[in-house]
């Protein structure tokens, strides 16, 4: 996937980088690296033999799940930092990459309209979203309000049960609309119990990058007492996109008035994994991280990452490729890395107007809101329909053409999609259906467009001929 060109250049560039670094710790005795022995490079092959078992990730023809590749910066600002392996826990194990990760989260939190912020990376999403819960429950338990529940939306991502569970605070689902984003009548039915402490709004659902409507949920804020807290670790970016439809845009702008946020940079910021994050608008809520330690706070008077973070010992170096992400791709408007976006909003515009005019496939009621999109093939039942998915899948995979599976609220579609529904009833009620499903999160995928067409294109047809009764 890569030319030679790029490769030796991208060697080079971090050669001479490395080589920079070590100027700087010249003056210490020499102590030469461990010898890597004559089966290093048998193993190192073997290693990449064994890598081939995955599917190509970086590719545009993969359009599968939440995959994006590291920008090349990225990639060698993480390795020559890992010559050093800082530890971002305490000003001791990081110093420099310490200050770039403030630096780093600074221009996130800008990002969103917060110049007074608290806030820190995180291995990822889930952990980031456990501290803003975390955070929630402390500031009830302050005010003697103990045992208020968390609230998400149906379609929000399943870590928001689970961290709930795990902090001891109830957990209420609301039910979403036939958009997939949350509906506003029924949060508040369930606001209007009192019992509600902290309502999660999704800004771009994992399943169909859905938006909750951010604004609508913090004008309830005006007769409900609750805390709101924004779950953008997939769609956080997208507030830099231009060519958002007016309902996102409402909720994107309405960002600088919630109480939190997490956005992983590992998504849509071309950072390896594992690098989230998590900004709280108050900075006040740091009181809650304090604590003692015996060994770690010594080397400075200043505020330590460790002091601010539920985890403890945390890679510097992913702080340091987000960090030269940032000053090679600055978070503007209409620049480089906000056009890439849009990109990738504009290709799953174009796919979903290919799928609309083609009678083989089933739409859902409303256009992409972000950059995923999912169909279904049109068949006479719900389980045919789901058949036909799975066949699909497994044909476009055999020509190379990495697609995604979703079980889905058959409601989501149009009425009257499936004559008949042929599918069994969830607990809530509602019937589900398998669908296909594709994140067009590259920017290479607008140019790939026509190409990822005709390759479903022939994997649909081949599919249903060979499945047809």
């Amino acid at each position: 996937m890569r030319t030679e060109t790029e490769l030796d250049e991208f060697l080079a560039r971090l050669g001479e980088a490395q080589a920079r670094l070590d100027e700087g710790f010249s003056r210490l005795p020499a102590s030469p690296l461990p010898e890597l022995g004559e089966d290093a490079a048998a193993i190192l092959g073997e290693a990449a033999e064994r890598l081939h078992d995955n599917y190509p990730y970086a590719h545009p023809l993969y359009a599968g799940q939440m995959l994006k590749p590291p920008h090349p910066i990225a990639r060698a600002a993480y390795a020559l930092a890992m010559s050093v392996n800082p530890n971002n826990h305490a000003l001791d194990g990081g110093r420099a990459s310490s200050a770039m990760e403030l630096e780093a989260v600074a221009a996130l939190a800008k990002m969103y309209g917060w110049p007074q912020h608290l806030g820190h990376l995180s291995s990822g999403g889930t952990f980031a979203n456990l501290e803003a819960l975390w955070v929630a429950g402390q500031l009830d338990r302050e005010r003697g309000e103990t045992g208020r529940a968390v609230a998400a939306s149906d379609q929000a991502h399943y870590t928001h049960t689970r961290i709930s569970g795990v902090l001891g605070l109830p957990f209420v689902a609301i039910r979403t609309d036939d958009t997939g984003r949350m509906d506003m009548a029924t949060l508040e039915q369930a606001l209007a119990t009192e019992k509600i402490g902290t309502v999660v709004a999704t800004l771009g659902t994992t399943a169909i990058g859905a938006v909750d409507p951010l604004d609508r949920i913090l004008e309830l804020q005006k007769r409900y007492r609750f805390r709101v807290h924004v779950d953008s670790a997939y769609g956080g970016y997208f507030t830099l996109a231009r060519n958002l439809g007016a309902e996102a845009r409402a909720a994107y702008d309405a960002i600088p008035r919630a109480d939190s946020l997490v956005v992983d940079p590992h998504k849509h910021g071309l950072q390896p994994y594992g690098c989230g994050c998590i900004l709280f608008r108050d900075p006040a809520v740091g009181r809650f991280y304090k604590h003692d330690s015996p060994f770690t706070y010594f080397s400075s008077k200043q505020l330590h990452l460790g002091e601010i973070s539920l985890e403890c010992s945390r890679a510097g170096a992913s702080a340091v490729a987000l960090w030269a992400t940032q000053r090679l791709l600055p978070y503007e408007v209409g620049g480089e890395f906000g056009s890439g976006l849009e990109a990738g909003r504009e290709a799953a515009l174009a796919m979903h107007r290919r799928l609309a005019n083609d009678p083989r496939f089933v739409i859902p009621i409303g256009p992409p809101m972000l950059d995923i999109l999912f169909w279904a093939p049109r068949a006479r039942t719900l389980a045919e329909s789901s058949a036909q998915s799975q066949a699909i899948f497994e044909e476009a995979a055999r020509r190379d053409l990495y697609l995604a599976l979703a079980q889905l609220p058959a409601r989501f579609f149009p009425a009257g999609s499936w004559p008949s529904k042929g599918g069994e009833a969830a607990s809530n009620g509602d019937a589900y259906v398998t669908c296909l499903r594709s994140v067009q999160m590259k920017p290479e995928h607008l140019a790939w467009g026509e190409e990822i067409w005709r390759r479903l294109d022939a994997a649909t047809t081949d599919a249903i001929d060979v499945n047809a009764p």
